[in-house]
């Protein structure tokens, strides 16, 4: 019950947050105008592609390049909105508060990993809003779309995990915030040095797990990555704070 009272209490920090808010709206502002463009293109070239024998449909050409937008745009995003969750309470001095209650470490972890989760879910739960506009005037490939929401949610639920083990090294917010992005770009861009046939790079890279979502083909590896990915920094963020409290 302690988890869900921390998560809500996140949940609840982040809707009186002006820079939450701030973050949403250039979310939908952005997708959205990238998202008509698309449609725009595709309806364009949409007798040209009626010639074609195994032509790209709608879900390749709009509704996969905006599942892949919003990735880059929460890339950016996820390092502003978890920079503030363990790096500000110990800057602020309510850390030690956190400590002495009768809660433990995995319990605020936790708490506060699915209070930001969710928004962020709120946030995917929009964008795949926009896919769906597409049935209003012809159809949508759902198998290719349900990969696509799997895939960015997943891929969010890692961001998130990561940013949260940032914001438990330091007490300052903005250093959190700038060593999650950078994190992430690393693993975002490792496979580039590996696309000569490195295995162990292409298997490291966040982004090579979610293009094979996005093409629709779900692949269990794929899950078990995000999983231990998420797993991995959710447990080194627990054994960071554990560490902190032996020290108070």
């Amino acid at each position: 019950m302690m988890i869900v009272a921390i998560a809500a209490q996140e949940l609840k920090r982040l809707f009186v947050s002006p820079l939450a808010w701030c973050v949403a709206a250039v979310e939908q502002l952005i997708l959205a105008y990238f998202f008509l463009i698309a449609v725009d293109e595709y309806l364009a070239v949409q007798s040209q592609l009626a010639a074609l024998e195994s032509a790209p449909g709608v879900g390749d050409l709009i509704v996969a390049p905006l599942f892949g937008d919003a990735a880059v745009f929460l890339l950016f995003a996820v390092p502003m909105l978890t920079m503030r969750l363990i790096a500000d309470e110990r800057r602020s001095q309510t850390l030690s508060l956190l400590f002495s209650a009768p809660v433990s470490m995995t319990e605020i972890v936790l708490g506060k990993y699915l209070g930001v989760t969710a928004f962020f879910l709120l946030l995917v739960a929009l964008i795949g809003l926009m896919p769906l506009a597409l049935l209003v005037g012809g159809t949508l490939d759902f198998g290719l779309y349900a990969a696509g929401l799997l895939g960015i949610s997943l891929l969010v639920a890692s961001f998130t995990a990561l940013g949260l083990f940032m914001s438990t090294l330091t007490v300052q917010p903005a250093i959190a915030a700038i060593s999650t992005f950078a994190v992430l770009l690393l693993l975002w861009v490792v496979d580039w040095s590996g696309s000569q046939g490195s295995g162990v790079l292409e298997y490291l890279s966040i982004l090579r797990h979610y293009q094979s979502l996005l093409r629709g083909v779900f692949d269990s590896s794929d899950l078990a990555y995000y999983l231990l990915f998420i797993a991995t920094f959710l447990i080194l963020s627990i054994r960071r704070l554990d560490a902190d409290r032996l020290q108070h």
